[in-house]
């Protein structure tokens, strides 16, 4: 909704003024359809060379979420950690009941009651590989820690590719206005012999591929490549909270003090209360009695 509004108010400020100060859109719009093919072609083009197929499909998927925001709301933050308590809680009562769930999520009763997480393979596999790890008798919880640390690092810097791609395309997008500018100018040389109205509409023209490169750059794809990051980044929190909940666990804190660790790392305008989540424990620990 904001993008949506950014971009309006982008519009309607930088062209207002234009047209405010006696400027026509007439240049502009004659030559922004053969401008935006040479530029816009240009660091679509270089766009694919510098990424492979992956990195391209990661981009385009991720775009939405300039206009969507970050994935996980406050409701996925509390079932998050109702989830990980129900699972802390099986496997200091039977380790071998837990091996049933995170061996088959998919077939789990206890993460069946959480279909959004259920359907993220990233956050279940982090949950079923910690467990697992657990389970493998390491002589110190801190080489669990350092594996979660490294895996989360790796699927972060993965995750930003789609940032560095889009901000790559930002950098380049004034210089090829540039390009597009000189072939402007070179198309206005070839007729130096045309009267100086006709002439100053064609450098006019030409100056279209500059002002669109650095408009391009600065106005949209430069700050689409900073909300996405700002998204990504608060989207990884979701992942940092299993890591502290389940560090916790490591370190045989009890379960209601695991699950306050996760909840006061949460970032705060996605925090459950404290009185949300203890309701919602205080249903879970019910259902098991």
């Amino acid at each position: 909704m904001f993008g949506m509004i950014g971009i309006a108010v982008l519009l309607v400020m930088v062209f207002g003024g234009y047209m405010l100060a006696g400027g026509q859109l007439g240049v502009i719009l004659k030559a922004l359809p053969f401008e935006m093919i040479m530029i816009g072609g240009a660091a679509v083009g270089s766009f694919l060379i510098s990424n492979d197929s992956s990195t391209v499909k990661h981009t385009l998927a991720d775009i939405k979420k300039v206009f969507k925001g970050p994935h996980w709301r406050t409701g996925d933050y509390r079932d998050l950690l109702c989830l990980l308590f129900e699972l802390i809680r099986v496997a200091r009562s039977n380790s071998v009941a837990l091996e049933e769930h995170i061996e088959n999520p998919k077939e789990s009763a206890v993460f069946a009651r959480y279909p959004r997480i259920l359907s993220d393979a990233e956050a279940v596999d982090l949950i079923c590989d910690t467990f697992r790890a657990v389970g493998m008798n390491y002589d110190d919880p801190h080489q669990v820690e350092e594996v979660l640390d490294k895996r989360m690092e790796a699927s972060a810097q993965h995750a930003q590719h789609s940032t560095h791609a889009l901000q790559a395309m930002a950098d380049a997008l004034p210089a090829l206005g540039i390009v597009a500018a000189v072939l402007g100018v070179i198309k206005t040389m070839g007729s130096i012999d045309q009267p100086p109205e006709i002439l100053g509409k064609m450098i006019g023209g030409a100056l279209v591929g500059t002002f669109l490169g650095v408009f391009l750059a600065y106005g949209l794809v430069g700050p689409f490549a900073a909300r996405l990051k700002t998204v990504l980044e608060e989207e990884a929190q979701f992942y940092r909270l299993i890591r502290e909940v389940l560090v916790a666990n490591l370190h045989n804190h009890p379960p209601n003090i695991c699950i306050e660790v996760g909840r006061q790392n949460t970032p705060h305008h996605v925090r459950p209360s404290f009185a949300d989540l203890e309701q919602a424990l205080r249903g879970l620990r019910q259902e098991a009695a």
